[in-house]
């Protein structure tokens, strides 16, 4: 069991608890989208439920609407790549670590996705994966402290548990952080993305600092948990998905209830080319996952912190790219530090307009609630930031694509990394 001191800041503003019963103070980006996507849907249509009453079947997927009548779901941007996705969720349990959050000699238990490119000729058959499993939205809901009807909840673009496209060559695999308080859904617009472009895409749900639900229907949640879980904790997790990727690559079922895997999925993944990503404090814990195992070959951090305890002073020799917005290496002596300490490939690019919270599915999905309940663009842009959501969801669909195409395959496709762009002319290149 890991005993070095933690540190229990925050990389999301705001103090992480530490004692039983202790709840955040400020607006988390998971507040604020859930607050969004609450009143969305109960203000101007009506929506709103007593807890006593039945859930609403699901709409179909479309355009969210002001409009009157039944209003269709919230969407996310659909991936651009020629396969279909496939998803299916794993329960995964680390026998090599004590949770300290958990009861004592519990095991530390983690839900976690893998996201992949699926068989055109099948995928249809299976049904879309919603943006959350149904418990989990009900505590993202409650914390909101607003109803919202599940229907518009969005769906994605995986399909659960649909067969495996194998074109005779392993998928390359890239594992992914979320920040403080959210949930592995966060950036599913670009993991999803990633999927239907060939690459294998392993997400995971920080126990304890976030909210997950386990197959049980047990629902934990980042409130009353001492003593928090700071970025080397995050960064643990990763670690440990990494060695249940390559179980996955070698044959290996790694649910630990033994649940059937999609057709084609063991053996798909490939070992040896293996990335991480992460958003806010799950970009501080990809940093410290590179620095701890080498095996992963490249990494990229949406507005990591890099503020840990001790500082990240090691070199890192392999690829690493910095999209950064509120966390700039001019803003923080953290990102500079440890951009010095890069040796390898990098890259520091900075979206013009974006805030912290434009990076991850809120770039779209709170655009849309405040539409529909009549909020002016400038709160809009309160929220997200001033660069247009279309524009801001296409960033983060392409260049972290590029990156892990070229530092995972080898395959440079366009210009986007070697420089300012035509096609992205609001992405400014940091020397």
């Amino acid at each position: 069991m890991d005993t070095t001191p933690m540190d229990t800041r925050s990389t999301d503003n705001t103090p992480m608890d530490t004692a039983p019963g202790a709840r955040r103070t400020g607006t988390s980006r998971r507040r604020m989208l859930g607050a969004a996507l609450a009143l969305g849907a109960a203000a101007p249509l009506g929506l709103a439920r007593t807890a006593s009453a039945a859930p609403a079947s699901p709409a179909p997927a479309g355009p969210a609407s002001g409009g009157t009548g039944s209003p269709a779901r919230l969407t996310l941007t659909a991936p651009t790549g020629p396969f279909p996705v496939g998803m299916v969720p794993l329960h995964l349990r680390d026998e090599s670590r004590l949770d300290p959050n958990a009861r004592p000699g519990k095991f530390r238990e983690l839900m976690a996705s893998v996201w992949y490119p699926a068989r055109a000729a099948n995928a249809d058959a299976y049904p879309l994966a919603p943006w959350m499993t149904p418990g989990a939205l009900r505590a993202f809901l409650d914390d909101t402290g607003f109803p919202l009807d599940p229907s518009l909840v969005p769906l994605t673009a995986g399909h659960q548990g649909a067969p495996v496209h194998r074109t005779g060559r392993p998928l390359p695999v890239v594992l992914y952080s979320h920040g403080a308080g959210g949930h592995r859904g966060d950036h599913t617009i670009v993991v999803q993305e990633l999927a239907s472009h060939g690459f294998a895409v392993v997400t995971v749900d920080h126990t304890h600092d976030g909210i997950t639900e386990f197959p049980d229907g047990t629902v934990v949640t980042r409130d009353g948990v001492a003593p928090g879980l700071a970025p080397k904790d995050y960064a643990a997790d990763l670690l440990f998905l990494l060695e249940r990727a390559i179980d996955l690559a070698n044959g290996r079922n790694p649910d630990v209830d033994g649940r059937a895997l999609p057709a084609g999925l063991l053996g798909a993944l490939d070992a040896r080319n293996i990335g991480v990503s992460g958003w806010s404090k799950g970009g501080t814990a990809a940093a410290l996952a590179m620095v701890a195992d080498p095996r992963i070959r490249a990494g990229l951090t949406f507005d990591g912190r890099m503020e840990s305890n001790p500082a990240i002073t090691t070199d890192i020799d392999r690829p690493f790219m910095l999209m950064t917005a509120a966390y700039t290496r001019a803003a923080s002596p953290y990102v500079e530090t440890f951009w010095g300490h890069l040796r390898g490939w990098r890259l520091d690019v900075q979206a013009t307009g974006a805030m912290h919270t434009s990076y991850g599915d809120n770039m779209t999905l709170i655009p849309q609630a405040g539409r529909l309940i009549g909020m002016t663009e400038e709160q809009i842009q309160a929220q997200v930031g001033t660069l247009d959501p279309d524009r801001g969801t296409r960033i983060q669909q392409a260049y972290p694509r590029a990156f892990f195409d070229l530092h995972l395959r080898n395959r440079h496709c366009g210009d986007l990394l070697d420089g300012p762009s035509k096609a992205f002319p609001e992405v400014v290149y940091h020397p």
